[in-house]
């Protein structure tokens, strides 16, 4: 199946070049990966781009980790 991202924003900032980081380290092979940021910094929507960009199957920790706080 493939996913595709339909957004009306663009990566910015430091976005493209986590995106370019992590989705070359899925290619890679990289088991463990961790993505930083505060609340409100982009990290679900760096993690949907980087999806579509391997075109791989995932698992997120980010929304039972959001699940959690609440």
């Amino acid at each position: 199946m493939e996913y595709k991202l339909h957004s009306e924003y663009e990566p910015t900032g430091d976005q493209p070049q986590a995106i370019a980081e992590l989705a070359d380290g899925v290619n890679d092979g990289v088991p463990y990966q961790t993505l930083l940021g505060v609340t409100g910094s982009g990290k679900t929507f760096t993690m949907a781009n980087v999806i579509a960009r391997t075109g791989r199957p995932t698992l997120s920790e980010v929304t039972l980790t959001a699940a959690r706080q609440f």
